[in-house]
């Protein structure tokens, strides 16, 4: 600020210093601390994701399993504030039950030399986290990183033998818009055929085709029996008007037999 040998930055370059575009470095760096963040913290409560007993749900986010339970219960009490921050909301997460979830199995490793504990896949023993891209299977939920999975020809889970479909493989907090977009594909194809994201029947969906066809099958009787009712209703007149028809043909027979005298 005076004699010290610097200079002043004018308001000028201080704007022009803000208004710079990252570069790709910086921006590279900036998602990676993102997604450091998103494997560490649950997106819900920001507090941090225990080792033990993750789950998540169709768009490969995951959270702390308490914290789901948390809020699908029923309560009077209102919701934890959340962080200004913080845009993520229970209500945008679209889980209505434990069925939008699942379980994952991590296979844990503790470091030579110290007592932390690691998540690593089974096959390639690769740490599992923002530097490797991991992916878990639907509906066992165990984890492996996704080159490992590629490699495998059969279409079944090596730690426990369940058998799974290459479109159930769900991407761990992908970023690609590739990956969202079939995941996003993947759901609605499962929501239409009743089945939720752990591949368990969507009891409302179930109930809702039961209704269904119950309403028509009430529909076709009562449409039955009004076209009874009109066939009822149809025919008494119609018999009405043929037994008038015979009494006035009897009558002229009968005056044609007995002529009346003059």
């Amino acid at each position: 600020m005076g004699n010290d040998g610097g200079s002043i930055p004018k308001r000028r370059e201080l704007v022009k210093e803000a208004a710079r575009a990252l570069t790709v470095s910086e921006l590279k760096a900036n998602a990676l601390e993102s997604l450091g963040h998103a494997w560490s913290h649950d997106p819900l409560t920001t507090d941090p994701l225990g080792k033990e007993n993750i789950v998540s749900d169709w768009r490969g986010r995951i959270y702390n399993y308490e914290t789901i339970l948390q809020n699908l219960m029923p309560s009077d009490e209102a919701p934890p504030a959340v962080p200004d921050s913080q845009e993520l909301t229970f209500a945008s997460t679209g889980i209505k039950s434990l069925r939008d979830i699942v379980k994952l199995k991590f296979h844990q490793h503790t470091t030579p030399g110290s007592k932390s504990v690691v998540w690593t896949c089974p096959i390639s023993l690769k740490e599992l986290g923002p530097s490797v891209k991991a992916v878990y299977l639907v509906p066992c939920g165990h984890v492996f990183a996704e080159v490992a999975i590629k490699e495998i020809q059969e279409s079944v889970c090596p730690e426990c033998s369940e058998s799974f479909e290459r479109g159930n493989v769900v991407p761990i907090l992908s970023a690609d818009e590739g990956d969202l977009k079939r995941l996003a594909q993947r759901i609605d194809n499962l929501k239409a055929a009743g089945t939720s994201h752990s591949l368990k029947k969507d009891k409302k969906a179930g109930g809702k085709k039961k209704r269904k066809a119950e309403c028509d099958a009430n529909e076709g009787v009562e449409g039955e029996a009004a076209q009874k009712r009109r066939a009822v209703d149809d025919a008494v007149p119609r018999k009405k008007k043929e037994r008038k028809l015979l009494r006035h043909e009897g009558n002229r027979w009968s005056n044609v037999k007995n002529p009346t005298p003059s």
